[in-house]
């Protein structure tokens, strides 16, 4: 059985899926996890993007789960650089946390592997917000040099997917009828939360 969660991690939800028989750890929106254990990470992704990254040697890695902030329209005045710096910050600090975490707990940024899922366009009203979540990151992947193993982003459909750092093992299946607005609320109070959030100062993002 594994372990405790790392320092740091006691408030994720973890639980027992008696049907994949491994300890779960689900993530919600705005949050990441990071194991040296053998446990699964689970999340559902609408427009957020959820970046599945370990040491491909040691098994030691996790699975953010974020979007890419709006920003108000007076402050768009102030210059659309200024705007998309401000988001791209944002994003650069969801992927920065899950691997900073990874390295501080023993694992090597030469071993590091990169899988990416979700930036659907679950809903219309939302614009295409999963789009900007799909271009960023890809960049982001691209300007770090990291590797890129596999990816499956962007169509219109949320996506469950597990993830098992030990073995990088994911398993991912696009939810085509949702019997629940579950998701969308769940997306749209986090887009509305981290609307205009500062990158630094006294709030948390994660």
């Amino acid at each position: 059985m594994p372990g405790p969660p790392l320092e740091g991690f006691e408030h994720i939800r973890r639980y027992w899926d008696g049907k994949h028989n491994f300890i779960a750890a689900k993530l919600l929106p705005g949050e990441y996890y990071v194991t040296k254990e053998n446990e699964l990470v689970t999340t559902v992704l609408g427009s957020c993007i959820a970046a599945c990254i370990r040491d491909s040697v040691l098994g030691i890695g996790g699975m953010n789960h974020f979007m890419l902030p709006e920003t108000t329209e007076h402050r768009l005045s102030a210059g659309a650089e200024a705007v998309v710096g401000n988001a791209t910050r944002y994003g650069n600090y969801a992927m920065e946390h899950l691997i900073n975490d990874i390295l501080h707990n023993g694992g090597k940024r030469k071993n590091i592997e990169v899988k990416l899922f979700g930036g659907g366009k679950i809903i219309p009203s939302m614009g295409d917000v999963g789009k900007r979540n799909v271009d960023f990151v890809l960049e982001y992947v691209d300007t770090e040099a990291l590797k890129l193993v596999s990816h499956d982003l962007g169509d219109i459909y949320p996506r469950k997917v597990n993830y098992y750092p030990a073995t990088g093992r994911v398993q991912m299946k696009k939810i085509k009828d949702l019997h629940n607005e579950t998701i969308v609320i769940r997306e749209t109070q986090y887009r509305s939360s981290i609307k205009d959030a500062p990158v630094e100062g006294d709030v948390e993002l994660f």
